[in-house]
Parts: C-alpha cells; structure tokens; sequence
C-alpha cells in the first residue's frame, strides 16, 4: 500500500537494510510499534535476537498488554535455543525489576544471551539499571545508542534555527513514553492534513477530502496505534465524527480490536446520539478549554500518547500551551489558496520570525499522491555512530 520512505540527501540514520545495528533496531522498533495503542502504562518495547555468526535474525518479540511478557522474553521465547549465544537488539534498556513480570535483564542471562545493544535508557528509578546487572553477569553491552534527555546543553527543546544535522532520525516507538515519563503527562501529536498553501477545510467549511485514499488509510493505521484521540466540540458539531481507526480509513470494518479512547474537549453540551459517544469502545467528554487541565485528566487514566485531530482552534491552543510534543503532516499537492488554516491566526501566536516555532524532521513518507512529514520538538542526540 505504501511507498518506501524517502529522505533527504543526507544519510538516514537507523533506516539501514544492511545487516548491522541499525538494521537490527529498525527491525526492533517496527516491532514496538505494533505494540504501541494497546500496552500503555508500559512502554511499546521491540526486540530482536540475531545470531553472532550467521547475523540471522532468530528471535522476535514486543511489549505484550499490561501484565504480560516483555519484549526481551517474548523475542526468548521465539528463538528456542538459538537465543544461547546470541546478540539481542532492544530499543529499551532491559529492566531490572520484578514487577507484574520478573526481570528482563535476568530472562536474558538465564537464556544464555552474550550481547545486548539497548538504543534508550530506562529512566525509571526501580526498572533502570538492566544494563550494569548484564555486564556483572559476564555479558558485553552496548548503549544507549540514543540520549532522550533533556537534561543536555543542545538544542532539543529550543530550536532557534532549521537543524544542521542532514540526518532524518527515525521516530522511534519508545519515545512518547519516555517524554511522558519526564513530563508527567501524555505525549502530544497534533494531526494535521491540508492543502500546501496549509489549508484544512475551504472557505465555505467543506474538508471531505483534501487527502488521498492512502493518507487516510495511514492515518487510521496510526489511529490504532494511539491511547486516545482528542478532538474540540466544534469540531464534533460540524463534523460528527466517529473517531474510530478503520480498516481503509472509510468503510465501517475496525482495524484492531483495540479502539483508542475517544475524547472531546470544550464546554458545550453534547447530543447524546453523536457517532464519538455511540461508537465501538469508550468516549469521554471533558467540559474544559484548558489543554493542560485535560491532559492532566489523561494522565490519571494512565494514558502515555495521545493524538490531537482538530479542529484548528483546538490545535491552535495546543501550540500555544507548548504541549504539542510532535506533528504528523499530511500534505496534498492542491492549493486553496482562501480556507480554513491548520493553525488560526491569534494574537498569542509569534509575530516575528525570533519566536518561530521550529520542529525537527524525523520521517518523509510518500503516501500515493500525498506526503506525510513526522516532526518532534525534541530529537535524541546520538550517543554511539553506527
């Protein structure tokens, strides 16, 4: 269905298909993205085993829903014996705790595992430390390959001008829990499909469709993949959306059993009857405009990532608030040239070029006729080249 990725002319980083590390943690993080939507609190971890002479890949595994395996024991288990002297690539540092689960960095040790590469640190006061239990138990270790941080003198959270690094970083599945560890809140993408010229709806309100079939197919994709999905009352009034993540993007077939938690902000009420309040799985109505006040409500649902569909008011807020922590662009080659902005014009917003709001691209993906740019606030520093 979808196109290959496309870079710029500089050298992607981790998008490897040669046999090596970076390969190997594409491999891992396609794999904590298949985990991701359905095992938050927990991280969307992927693992892979490869044997050290044949750099075959002989183990796979992900995060399973709270109260299950682990990746790192799920990739174990799918090795058999193969994992006895193999080298695991883990796009999370292995625990160190026993929880619902025992620990990660024992399940690896015990299968007879010689070499790890973690690409993140765990941040976590009682889970962190698998990577100094492996290397006393005898066990080469290598990483973080990526610092998440913010505790960093460079430019992740304050973007002053367009990046120097020629590099697209690939966003990995991982780093939405890992910001909502430090933050305390749910990491935030605010979805935006327009025209070039940035439009999301014509003048007259009409939107349906400015993006093609593919694009919409990969938004409900990434529909499923989420905890919730937020949208503003103006936005269900106008448009009386489902908000579901359907199989195409436009037929009544679910995608996944696992249906993100629909959530309307704004203090008007609502028509009980309304597709997002009838619709497959759970809804929630939160009568409040405040953007922090709401995620913080998220927050205590345990809720890790969180995606933000509109309306443009809605977004605009975000932005303004500084919570908006991502942007996933879906771009059609049309031009409106007068319509509705994806972000509103609003006094709060910068009126100089100084206080530009920079994000850093992560992923291009050509979807049909349309492009799709993934962009962060913050981008991890590489901590071993490959």
């Amino acid at each position: 269905m979808y196109a290959a990725k496309i870079m710029n002319t500089g050298t992607p980083i981790f998008n490897s298909t040669s046999a090596g590390p970076a390969a190997f943690f594409a491999l891992a993080d396609d794999l904590g993205r298949e985990a991701a939507g359905v095992v938050s609190p927990n991280p969307p971890v992927g693992c892979v085993l490869v044997d050290a002479e044949s750099s075959e890949v002989v183990g796979r595994g992900r995060t399973q829903p709270p109260g299950g395996a682990h990746a790192e024991v799920m990739a174990i288990r799918d090795a058999g014996a193969l994992a006895r002297g193999a080298i695991a690539y883990v796009t999370l540092e292995p625990c160190n705790h026993s929880g619902r689960t025992g620990p990660c960095s024992q399940a690896l040790i015990e299968a007879g595992v010689a070499e790890v590469h973690f690409l993140f640190s765990d941040p976590g006061r009682t889970e962190g430390g698998g990577a100094e239990a492996l290397r006393a138990a005898g066990l080469t270790v290598y990483g973080p390959y990526l610092d998440f941080s913010s505790e960093r003198p460079d430019e992740s959270d304050s973007i002053s001008s367009p990046s120097s690094d020629a590099r697209f970083l690939r966003h990995f599945s991982v780093e939405p829990w890992l910001l909502c560890q430090e933050m305390g809140r749910p990491h935030v993408t605010a979805k935006i499909a327009s025209t070039i010229d940035g439009k999301v709806a014509a003048s007259d309100g009409s939107s349906t469709w400015i993006t093609g079939a593919e694009a919409r197919a990969s938004a409900h994709e990434d529909r499923a993949r989420r905890d919730a999905i937020v949208v503003g009352t103006g936005t269900v009034l106008t448009d009386n959306p489902r908000l579901t993540a359907r199989l195409g993007g436009t037929d009544g077939t679910l995608l996944a059993d696992h249906q993100p938690l629909r959530v309307v902000l704004g203090q008007t009420d609502l028509s009980d009857d309304l597709a997002i309040l009838t619709g497959p799985g759970d809804a929630l109505h939160l009568h409040t405009r405040d953007i922090n006040a709401a995620l913080a409500k998220l927050a205590e649902r345990d809720l890790v990532d969180v995606l933000i569909e509109g309306g443009p008011t809605l977004i605009g807020a975000a932005v303004r608030a500084g919570v908006v922590d991502a942007i996933d662009s879906y771009l059609a080659p049309a031009v409106l040239g007068d319509g509705v902005a994806g972000v509103p014009n609003s006094p709060e917003h910068p009126t100089t070029m100084a206080d530009i709001k920079r994000f850093h691209p992560r992923e291009l993906e050509v979807l049909g006729a349309d492009l799709k740019w993934t962009l962060t606030r913050r981008r991890p520093r590489v901590c071993i080249e490959l």
